[in-house]
């Protein structure tokens, strides 16, 4: 049986690596958990993001030797749990951090606020508590 506490990485593509670290350090205060640049040509530029405290972090790869490009759908969200009403100026660091405020649906536009990172991925701040959503 996997423990339901292990830790959770979620990994994505980054056509630019240092624009969409600074969305999510400087507009959302993720904090930079690790940083590795390739070696070798079957190597790829990463960064890893997260809160130290928290159980799973975000790793971006990109750079020269990678061989996929960012491909996000509207239902590639990233969803935070804040419990609380959203702040807008947080809204608007993330903007100022190279995010975009777009509608993401009736569903999560009531509960919330969604903002493209650089690379087109979807964020979802919702006001709602994760014991409550459906």
């Amino acid at each position: 049986m996997i423990d339901p506490t292990a830790a959770i990485r979620l990994a994505r593509p980054s056509g630019d690596l240092a624009a969409t670290e600074r969305f999510y350090v400087q507009g959302l205060g993720l904090h930079v958990l690790y940083r590795a640049a390739a070696d070798s040509p079957d190597e790829h530029d990463l960064v890893m993001l997260g809160w130290p405290q928290a159980s799973w972090h975000l790793e971006l790869v990109g750079g020269p030797n990678l061989q996929v490009s960012p491909s996000p759908t509207a239902e590639d969200l990233l969803v935070l749990y804040l419990s609380t009403p959203i702040d807008e100026s947080l809204v608007a660091r993330l903007e100022k951090a190279g995010g975009r405020r777009i509608a993401q649906g009736a569903y999560w536009d009531r509960w919330g606020v969604t903002v493209e990172d650089p690379d087109g991925y979807r964020l979802v701040l919702s006001s709602r508590a994760w014991s409550n959503a459906t």
